[in-house]
C-alpha cells in the first residue's frame, strides 16, 4: 500500500531529519548541536514536527513555529524547513505536510501560516505559491557568522 501517513515527528526520526535537513542546507551538520536542538523543539509546544510516513519509512518532514507576534495581534506559525525525499516528490506528500499544518493552523487559531524561502529555489517558490501562500514580504539577513 502506498498511502502516506502524517504524524507528528518522534525522538526515533531524529537520523532521518538530520538527513533531510543536511539535504535541504547542503551542509553537513554538527550531530551533537543538531540533536541538542531537535530534543528541545521536539517537547516545545510551540513548535509542530510532523513526518510524512511511506510504507514505514519516514520520506518527508516540515517544522512549524509559533509565536504571538504584536504586529499580526494574534498568533503566527512559521515553517520552519520542508524537505521531502526526491524519489517521492511530486506525489503530493508536501501537500499533505502543508494540509495537516493548515489543520493545526485552524486548530490553534492562527492568523497566519508564513514560509520564507530562499530565491535559487524556484521549484519551492511555485510549490508555495500553488499551496495558495502569497508573497508579501522580502526577508534580510544579518550574519553574525560566516
Amino acid at each position: 500500500m502506498n498511502e502516506i501517513q502524517i504524524r507528528a515527528a518522534l525522538q526515533t526520526d531524529a537520523p532521518a531529519i538530520y538527513t533531510f535537513i543536511c539535504l535541504l542546507e547542503e551542509t553537513t551538520l554538527d550531530t551533537s548541536v543538531f540533536d541538542t536542538i531537535y530534543q528541545q523543539n521536539l517537547v516545545n509546544p510551540a513548535i509542530h514536527y510532523l513526518v510524512a510516513e511511506k510504507q514505514g519509512q519516514v520520506v518527508g518532514f516540515v517544522s512549524c513555529h509559533v509565536q504571538y507576534l504584536l504586529h499580526h495581534g494574534g498568533k503566527v506559525g512559521e515553517i520552519q524547513e520542508l524537505f521531502v525525499q526526491p524519489e517521492v516528490r511530486n506525489q503530493g506528500i508536501g501537500q499533505q505536510l502543508i494540509t495537516a499544518l493548515k489543520t493545526i493552523g485552524l486548530q490553534e487559531q492562527f492568523i497566519n501560516l508564513e514560509v520564507t524561502t530562499n530565491q535559487k529555489r524556484t521549484d519551492t517558490i511555485r510549490f508555495y505559491e500553488r499551496e495558495a501562500f502569497h508573497r508579501t514580504h522580502i526577508k534580510f539577513v544579518y550574519p553574525f557568522q560566516s
